[in-house]
This record gives structure tokens, sequence and C-alpha cells, in this order.
């Protein structure tokens, strides 16, 4: 029973260990340094100084990006999403379906802010946080 148990235990652990992505938040290349508190507010309206970019919902990243970034999980961030919205308080991010749409549109965009996989990374954007 102990053998069992412990067996299980490793494969969560491995299976999360290989699951996490290291993520990047990302900016136009101007664009300054953020904290993870800036960013955790951008990315749940309660800062509009830039305007986030998030990925698809279905994205491989989605839930791990939210869940490091604002210690939310994907039914949290969607709750607050839709109170917000309804308010009209602020409105949700755009969303694309990828790292490589999501970098194409923030650097077109010096007022845009996005995550994307730290293997995705290249000149075109400016890493702003790194969440590992």
């Amino acid at each position: 029973m102990k053998l069992r148990l412990s067996l299980v235990a490793t494969l969560a652990l491995v299976a999360t260990c290989a699951g996490a992505a290291d993520l990047v938040v990302i900016a136009n290349p101007a664009s300054a340094m953020l904290t993870k508190d800036q960013v955790a507010d951008l990315f749940l309206g309660k800062s509009q100084s830039l305007a986030p970019v998030d990925q698809s919902e279905g994205s491989a990243i989605y839930a791990d990006f939210y869940r490091k970034a604002t210690g939310r999980d994907v039914a949290q961030v969607k709750a607050t999403w839709a109170r917000l919205v309804f308010s009209g308080k602020a409105q949700a991010p755009r969303q694309l379906p990828d790292s490589a749409a999501v970098k194409k549109a923030v650097a077109a965009d010096p007022k845009a802010v996005g995550y994307i996989e730290k293997t995705a990374l290249d000149s075109s954007v400016k890493v702003v946080l790194s969440l590992d």
C-alpha cells in the first residue's frame, strides 16, 4: 500500500512538472517592466493602462498563466470578467488562438501586453515579467 501511494505521488509530481511551461509576459519593446501585481491587475480588469491580449481559453497555457499571474483558477477568472462586463466597468481582453498570434498582436501595438511560452520569444517583443 505504501509503495502504491508513493508511486502515485511521484507520478503526480512528474505530470505537474511536465505540464508546466515557462511563461513570459510580453509587451512592445519600448515598454517598461511590470510587476506581478500590475500584470494581475491588467488581466483582471483592475487597470486599463495597457490593453491585455489573452490566449483562447482552450490554449495550452491559459489556465497556467492565470494560476501563476493571479492565483486564480479559470472559473474565478471567468466570474470576474462576467461581473466586470455585465456592470460595464471593463471589456474582456481580446482572445487570440495561440502564442504566435499574441506575439504578433503585441509587437504591432505599443499599448498591448500578452503572455506566451518562453520558447516562442523573439526580438519583436520584450519580456516585461517572467512567470517561472
